[in-house]
């Protein structure tokens, strides 16, 4: 009983210790600009003091400053319109908190996290990417543990982290309250750089999968943390270590940014008109009334029979954007309503839930 006791107290004050972080970030957060992708953050994993994961002849730090900086350029060269930011540009020592912030105060429109995996089995291989959320399984956890062990480097850790244990599992479960508003954007960048790793450049596809990294969780914008392979692998190492390796994939991760770059400019454009052109034909009593909505998940097709599929759930509806149906639950005029049904939505299995709000038909 004691110990239960004990540990419940630790996860009130993790629980709060993060709770207070997040909210030292709030005034610095921006939402992603409307309707067009002008400026992206290129992340590459560790640095300085913090190697990484090393392999026989490599250093993570090293593959992912390599790749980033490819990555960067590529988007320089092809989409000379958007703002291109490294959260590191040598072998510096950078803070996880601080590469968030970066972004947050460029107020980037993209943020791009690039990694190598590792294990103690030199048999795994493949690609996975990964966005902020509840982790599903025990490999996954294991992902984000090798990459938040990297506070252990950071002179500020108790200061910037309170007590988090990168070790802990306690500590991830407090993490998972911190789910991301641009989640199911950042799942959908997640699956256009996951489609260009297995599709174009071969890789052993591992999936599109959720974790709890620190990296990610503070970041205002869609967020994605790729493992672009296994360092520990013999075979996969060496052509992480490659130009040519090295090439493909910040070809692929380019590729993947202008798809997904010129998809949400088109649905946005699309969004504008179809709202100046629709307007007439609103009822009247929802005119002008910003309406909110809680927003189930994101498909990339249509469900045949919402209410069925949906069941428990009232006032099912859709909306497209980025090339997916988004499927939300509910019709609220204020968002302490909303947010109550959120909850309520969450308890029934929908634990990625969060409210939307719309105006005049178009999402705000």
């Amino acid at each position: 009983m004691f110990k239960l006791r004990a540990n419940n107290e630790k996860l009130f004050i993790l629980f709060f210790l993060f709770l207070a972080l997040n909210m030292s970030i709030v005034n610095d957060v921006q939402a992603q600009k409307e309707g067009k992708i002008k400026t992206v953050v290129i992340d590459a994993g560790h640095g300085g003091k913090d190697p990484g994961a090393i392999g026989m002849k490599s250093k993570e730090k090293d593959i992912t400053l390599s790749v980033a900086k490819k990555t960067g350029d590529y988007i320089k060269q092809n989409c000379p319109d958007v703002n291109v930011i490294y959260t590191r540009n040598g072998d510096v020592s950078v803070s996880l908190l601080r590469r968030a912030q970066i972004a947050n105060e460029k107020n980037a429109d993209l943020f791009i996290s690039i990694h190598c995996n590792a294990n103690a089995s030199t048999q795994p291989c493949g690609v996975e990417t990964f966005v902020m959320g509840e982790h599903r399984n025990a490999a996954n956890l294991e992902v984000a543990k090798l990459e938040n062990a990297s506070i252990l480097y950071e002179d500020n850790a108790d200061e910037d982290y309170g007590s988090f244990n990168p070790n802990s599992p306690e500590a991830y479960i407090m993490l998972n309250f911190f789910q991301s508003e641009y989640k199911n954007a950042s799942l959908e960048f997640a699956e256009h750089i996951q489609n260009q790793l297995v599709k174009r450049v071969g890789r052993k596809d591992r999936g599109v999968q959720q974790a709890g990294f620190l990296v990610l969780y503070k970041t205002a914008m869609p967020s994605v943390l790729i493992e672009i392979g296994f360092i520990s692998n013999p075979n996969e190492e060496k052509f992480l270590r490659s130009e040519e390796g090295q090439t493909y994939i910040a070809s692929a991760i380019f590729r993947a940014f202008r798809d997904y770059k010129v998809a949400y400019e088109k649905e946005n454009a699309s969004s504008d008109a179809n709202a100046d052109s629709d307007t007439d034909k609103l009822i009247d009593s929802d005119k002008d009334k910003v309406i909110y909505k809680v927003q189930i998940e994101s498909r990339s097709r249509k469900v045949d029979v919402p209410s069925q599929h949906y069941k428990g759930l009232k006032n099912i509806d859709y909306y497209e954007h980025n090339g997916q149906y988004k499927y939300t639950a509910g019709k609220f005029y204020s968002k302490s309503e909303a947010d109550e049904y959120c909850k309520k939505v969450k308890t029934s299995g929908y634990s990625s839930a969060f409210v939307v709000s719309f105006k005049n038909g178009k999402r705000l």
